[in-house]
């Protein structure tokens, strides 16, 4: 995940929702940029060969499955 808020709204909100996977304060909004990314959510998946797909808007857990077993 990517944030570009605060470091104290960033903390806030991975301590409320108990988020564990790797965090990555973006106040630059490098990676944002990067990836073409307007607004949040978004999901950007990153195959192997470097090769992207954007997802815009929030992904339930169906839809991200989906995703992942596309991916593989």
């Amino acid at each position: 995940m990517a944030w570009s808020g605060s470091e104290g709204e960033f903390q806030d909100f991975v301590d409320k929702y108990g988020l564990t996977f790797p965090q990555i304060n973006d106040e630059r909004g490098d990676i944002y940029a990067r990836f073409g990314i307007a607004y949040q959510p978004a999901l950007v998946i990153v195959s192997p060969d470097g090769s992207t797909e954007t997802v815009a808007g929030a992904v339930d857990e169906s839809l991200l499955n989906q995703i992942i077993s596309e991916a593989a």
